[in-house]
C-alpha cells in the first residue's frame, strides 16, 4: 500500500506555486524538511483548529466544507485542487465515451460539489496547489 501512495506524496514548487501530493498527511508535511516553514506554521496554527494531524490532504479536501476554518485559511492561500473526474466525451465517430479527465479547480469550485456529486463523478484528488503570493501575504 505504501508503494502505491509514494507517487502522490511530494512537495515541489515553481516560481508561482507550491504543490503538495494528496496522499501526504499533515504529520508528514510537518516532518518534511523540504516544506517551507511558513506553510508548516499555517498548518499548526490554523489548519489544526478543525483537522487531525493524521489526516491526509486528500481526505481533508474531499470532505471539506465552506463552513470550516481550514477552508477559509486555504482560500486566503489561493488554493487550487488538481483532480481526476469522470467525463463523458464524444469520439470522432460521435459515440459517447466515459473516461477520466484531469482538472485544476479552485477550492471554492471544488467545495461547492457535495459528496454525492463527488462520488458520482468518481473524484480522485491528486494534489493541492498553493499560490506563493498567497503564502507570502498571509500573516501568521
Amino acid at each position: 500500500m505504501e508503494t502505491e501512495n509514494r507517487d502522490y506524496k511530494y512537495f515541489i514548487q515553481d516560481t508561482g506555486n507550491v504543490y503538495l501530493g494528496a496522499k501526504l498527511s499533515y504529520t508528514e508535511i510537518l516532518q518534511d524538511e523540504m516544506v517551507n516553514f511558513k506553510y508548516k506554521s499555517i498548518v499548526e496554527h490554523y489548519i489544526f483548529k478543525d483537522t487531525d494531524p493524521e489526516t491526509t490532504l486528500e481526505s481533508h479536501l474531499y470532505y471539506m466544507t465552506k463552513e470550516q476554518f481550514s477552508y477559509r485559511t486555504y482560500e486566503q492561500l489561493k488554493a487550487k485542487v488538481k483532480v481526476n473526474l469522470l467525463e463523458e466525451k464524444k469520439n470522432f465517430f460521435g459515440r459517447k465515451k466515459t473516461g477520466y479527465a484531469t482538472k485544476l479547480m479552485s477550492l471554492g469550485e471544488f467545495a461547492d460539489m457535495n459528496l454525492a456529486q463527488k462520488k458520482a463523478k468518481g473524484v480522485v484528488i491528486q494534489e493541492l496547489a498553493l499560490s506563493k503570493l498567497g503564502l507570502m501575504t498571509f500573516s501568521v
